[in-house]
């Protein structure tokens, strides 16, 4: 993707073709061997670093006007900081493998047309200094940094925390290998919202076909053409998010003793599947081999036309696992009184029930802040109640 990005690029390509050392990195460009005056009115070099506007695979005007420098500030003949550009001298991790010194602000009556007009211009004020004492230093060096093109799990660049200035915490997510069990309802959101994030890989366990009455309760809109196929639910949504993620993989099979240990190696699994039998194995396995697991489920009753229930997420980790037999937070029945056992699901429920375990699965890993650390939550629908049990002890 970034020599992609770079050769449909003018801007980058121009940056590129006339010599600068640049790099597309977590979603940033870098352009590398800036020199300048140092206090010491030493001549060094640094990185120039600005958070990239896409298209898809091309860039459009920046964002921003302002940008970030690795090295000491920037000085003039004399010694003294360059004050056009001061705007922020704080260390600051841009992603793991970005941490700069400073950010500079320099905004035209217009802003900046595009990334070479803005690197450029930054380039010209922060080298003036050097090369009036030395016309020979230059950024134009036409050493080619050679762009990884593999080390991203996504087709494009994550534009999104880029912009929002949260690499660094959506980079704890990485390296997992995440399991989907179950892509019926519930499932199919928790794959929405996986998706988006830098995981290893995505690991979908279904046996069904994907019908009709899945459109109705699943993120997207299916044609009717694609309903006709009747293709397996995994390779169906494996289709879909594989536009964004690179590694969804879909195993057509349902979770079962003969088989179930492929889930050795693996680091987090959602269970979303409402047999009692296949998950009690499930869960068995998963405690035995102290693998993190978080199970959905919903209980809805229609009541005066009018339906009740609620909605839970509850997980085991390796700090805690005891509530889920000592207050049977899992149930392993198969009721056939239940209204579940109806398929009673609908879309905002599902959406809802993802959600709350995708929020609790990233407190685990350290996104967000988790105070309470409990591992049972329910909602309440008709008296809009969440409640929160089960705290690690």
């Amino acid at each position: 993707m970034p020599h992609q990005l770079i050769n449909l690029s003018p801007d980058l390509k121009r940056l590129w073709d006339e010599g600068l050392e640049i790099e597309i990195k977590d979603g940033h460009l870098l352009v590398h061997h800036v020199p300048y005056l140092n206090s010491t009115r030493e001549i060094n070099y640094g990185t120039l670093v600005s958070t990239l506007n896409l298209a898809g695979d091309k860039t459009i005007s920046p964002e921003t006007h302002v940008v970030y420098f690795i090295g000491d500030h920037p000085c003039n003949k004399d010694g003294s900081i360059i004050k056009q550009i001061q705007h922020s001298s704080v260390l600051q991790n841009l992603s793991n493998n970005i941490i700069v010194n400073h950010s500079f602000s320099n905004k035209p009556q217009n802003g900046y047309n595009d990334y070479y007009e803005k690197m450029m211009m930054y380039i010209e004020i922060i080298s003036a200094p050097a090369k009036s004492i030395d016309n020979s230093v230059t950024e134009r060096t036409f050493n080619v940094i050679e762009p990884d093109d593999s080390e991203s799990v996504f087709n494009y660049i994550d534009t999104n925390s880029t912009r929002a200035e949260i690499n660094t915490v959506s980079q704890k997510l990485e390296n997992q290998k995440v399991v989907i069990i179950g892509l019926g309802g519930t499932g199919s959101y928790i794959l929405d919202l996986i998706a988006k994030n830098p995981v290893k890989e995505i690991h979908l366990y279904d046996g069904d076909t994907f019908q009709q009455h899945n459109a109705f309760r699943s993120p997207g809109a299916p044609s009717v053409e694609k309903l006709k196929e009747r293709i397996n639910k995994t390779d169906y949504f494996k289709e879909i998010y594989s536009k964004m993620h690179r590694n969804v993989i879909s195993h057509n099979k349902y979770i079962n003793f003969s088989n179930i240990e492929e889930l050795s190696g693996m680091d987090f699994i959602f269970l979303c599947l409402d047999k009692g039998e296949p998950k009690k194995i499930i869960v068995d396995y998963l405690e035995k081999n102290d693998i993190q697991f978080i199970d959905v489920g919903m209980g809805l009753q229609k009541v005066d036309d009018q339906l009740i229930g609620i909605v839970r997420i509850t997980s085991s980790t390796k700090v805690k696992r005891d509530h889920i037999k000592s207050k049977g937070r899992i149930s392993f029945s198969d009721d056939s009184d239940n209204e579940y056992s109806k398929n009673i699901q609908i879309a905002d429920l599902n959406a809802l029930n993802a959600a709350l375990a995708i929020i609790k699965w990233k407190k685990l890993y350290g996104f967000y802040q988790d105070l309470e650390k409990e591992n049972f939550t329910a909602y309440s629908i008709n008296v809009s109640q969440l409640l929160n049990e089960d705290n690690d002890s």
